[in-house]
């Protein structure tokens, strides 16, 4: 029986070629002659069988322009090194046990370690991006870096406070993720010198399929398997996040519902059970299925995107990356 190839796999065999040219870029730029804990670190994660989603999405939009140069191998590796420093730095904050099935850089080695080695990422990235010598690339993803910062911090100040509606919770995560996605697509159309209707065709296109990203991954965290995510079934749920299903099930809640979300995320006085109990709270007001359901939306707002684009298999595997990332909540 065929194995079915997923959508992500097909882009990968299409740009394999330039992803080969920025696994190697990426392990010239992370090694460190006086520190060799910095690879270590990195190496950890950056081999940690990821999809690299972030890195093929701006190859995928230069090569979709038309780019024949050698700028787009450094954009994607930039890309992948600020995406890297953001989980560093994202597992000290979540005090995480585990990323991409293994344990954590912060739980093999330590804090200080991970926050460290992902400001010295931070550092080549920018040094990758000067290189390509085009201000406009370097103010997307600067801007980037900085607004990733932004929805983190302002994802600290939401959670536990169960007043965050879902229009912080956007904001957080078109800061947090979508930031990048977006900024990955852009720059590759920016680096092809793409027209201005393709470039912004293909920023909506990255913005909308990292809120889609992000949604399914708040939904799994509920309602999929943890072994196929890579991290633990609710650890969004110990961490005291408000994810969409969540902030839903709030603003619907009764008063023995309201009682038990303030001990569980607003105070984090959390038992045996507690999960499983937010659970059938989740599915009794359908959230699981409504936050299922605005996934889908923005999966389709992101192929939606791509019609103004020219005909080409690198826009129609674009397109389907969108429905296989909403299609993980099936």
């Amino acid at each position: 029986m065929q194995s079915t190839i997923h959508p992500h796999e097909r882009l990968a065999d299409w740009l394999s070629e330039d992803m080969a040219r920025v696994s190697t870029l990426i392990r010239e730029r992370m090694a460190s002659r006086h520190a060799p804990r910095i690879p270590e670190v990195t190496a950890h994660l950056v081999e940690a069988g990821g999809k690299r989603i972030r890195p093929m999405l701006t190859l995928a939009a230069a090569r979709l322009c038309g780019y024949e140069g050698e700028h787009h191998i450094r954009l994607a590796a930039t890309v992948e090194f600020i995406h890297t420093a953001t989980l560093l730095h994202d597992d000290v904050v979540d005090e995480s046990a585990q990323r991409r099935g293994r344990p954590t850089a912060n739980l093999l080695w330590d804090n200080k370690s991970s926050v460290l080695v992902g400001d010295y990422l931070f550092a080549r990235a920018f040094q990758l991006m000067v290189a390509t010598e085009n201000m406009r690339v370097l103010d997307i993803l600067s801007n980037a870096s900085a607004v990733i910062a932004e929805g983190e911090v302002l994802q600290l100040t939401a959670a536990q406070n169960l007043a965050t509606d879902e229009s912080v919770y956007m904001q957080v995560i078109r800061g947090k993720t979508a930031a990048l996605f977006s900024a990955a697509t852009e720059s590759g159309a920016v680096i092809a010198g793409a027209s201005e209707a393709s470039v912004a065709a293909l920023f909506a296109y990255g913005e909308a399929l990292g809120i889609c990203f992000q949604i399914v991954d708040d939904y799994l965290d509920y309602g999929g398997a943890g072994d196929s995510i890579g991290k633990n079934l609710g650890d969004d749920f110990r961490e005291r996040k408000l994810t969409l299903p969540v902030i839903r099930a709030v603003a619907q809640a009764d008063a023995a519902e309201r009682a038990f979300w303030e001990r569980v995320i607003a105070r984090g006085q959390q038992e045996a059970g507690d999960l499983e109990q937010a659970i059938d709270i989740l599915k009794r007001h359908g959230t699981l299925e409504s936050t299922r359901a605005t996934a889908r939306d923005w999966a389709q707002t992101a192929r939606t995107a791509l019609e103004t684009l020219p005909d080409h298999p690198l826009r129609a595997m674009l397109a389907d990356l969108a429905d296989y990332v909403v299609a993980r909540v099936n």
